[in-house]
């Protein structure tokens, strides 16, 4: 086991007492990055980096050579899965990813197996091994995948939606063909990150993108009890250490305690939360990450050095926060706003 030279995100996970508040960003490989885009620009599309072990594993690394990051994210994408699953995922030049077969009836999801990541998904796995390897200690690695209900949302409507009338029109009149679906897809992500864990990842991160679109009640049976299972499912330790799990639910706001409830060891939260108020309702069971709107890193450095000191002050004293945008950044943003960002976070949180 490598000695890792920067503990502070795994400290800050367990709660522990750290130097610094920790911080990475979501995305934080991605287009606001002219070193990204060339590396992307050499694998032809989004999907060929992403199955390019050597080009996943540079342009994972790229932000700790511009920035003080905390941790490393692997590249990948969150549907990875239902591509492995044969529905044929491919990104059309601005409109996202969309996929040539779709899941809607029940015969549909009979056709479907759960994968086997070794066999279906060999080329995250390399990259995960490789990333850690490059690593040597310099940071945790983060693994991840997209939720059930989330990725169940793309595959039902074969592309993003905004209002998910097919997913929800199965919801509400086919509840035990979208059970059906989200159980496949549970045993599969349960398959996906605990072979991440074995390649090396020491956190993973679940990313509900649509959560928050549901209603109460849908949330907590279509979703969160998904995550759940997910999470009684993970490796718990490995590697000589815990495997710390972060649940974020986009929108997810109303539903924190009954998210820190399923076991895992972190909240992510959106822009939309107070994350002082967030403390007080779950803080003692679990950490915290989040939850600059990524927006503001359009702003100069009086504006995100001020939001940055707004949130740490909110959060307060005490352990268990990591500093994260309250969702990915985008691709507009200057890099040297993040570094701003990123450098802000250590110089305004001290010891805490």
């Amino acid at each position: 086991m490598t000695e890792l030279k920067n503990d502070r995100f795994l400290r800050a996970l367990a709660r522990q007492p750290v130097d610094k508040t920790p911080v990475w960003m979501m995305r934080q490989a991605g287009r606001y990055l002219p070193e990204y885009r060339q590396v992307r620009a050499q694998a032809g599309d989004f999907m060929s980096l992403c199955k390019n072990t050597e080009l996943a594993c540079e342009v994972t690394l790229q932000p700790l050579e511009r920035f003080d990051m905390d941790a490393a994210i692997l590249f990948s994408d969150i549907l990875t899965i239902p591509d492995a699953m044969g529905l044929g995922l491919y990104f059309a030049e601005g409109e996202g990813p969309k996929f040539r077969k779709t899941v809607r009836t029940e015969a549909d999801v009979d056709q479907l197996q759960v994968i086997n990541t070794a066999s279906d998904l060999g080329y995250v796995t390399d990259a995960v091994s490789m990333i850690r390897r490059e690593l040597n200690g310099r940071v945790p690695l983060i693994g991840f995948s997209g939720s059930p209900w989330t990725l169940a949302t793309y595959m039902i409507e074969g592309q993003s939606s905004r209002d998910f009338m097919r997913a929800k029109t199965m919801l509400y009149t086919q509840p035990e063909v979208l059970h059906q679906l989200l159980e496949k897809l549970s045993l599969s992500v349960i398959d996906y990150l605990n072979a991440q864990i074995l390649a090396g990842a020491q956190v993973v991160q679940i990313f509900d993108t649509w959560g928050g679109a549901l209603s109460h009640n849908a949330y907590l049976e279509f979703s969160l009890a998904y995550m759940k299972k997910i999470v009684d499912g993970l490796i718990k330790h490995a590697d000589g250490r815990d495997v710390p799990v972060i649940l974020f639910t986009k929108g997810g706001g109303h539903w924190l305690e009954t998210m820190a409830d399923t076991g895992c060891d972190c909240l992510g939260l959106d822009w939309t939360v107070d994350i002082g108020a967030a403390k007080s309702r779950v803080g003692r069971k679990v950490a915290l990450q989040g939850n600059m709107d990524p927006a503001v890193l359009r702003s100069d450095r009086e504006g995100i050095e001020s939001e940055v000191k707004t949130i740490l002050k909110s959060f307060g004293s005490g352990q268990g926060h990591i500093f994260n945008l309250g969702h990915g950044i985008t691709p507009d943003i200057n890099p040297d706003n993040v570094k701003i960002f990123i450098d802000a976070v250590h110089q305004f949180s001290g010891s805490n």
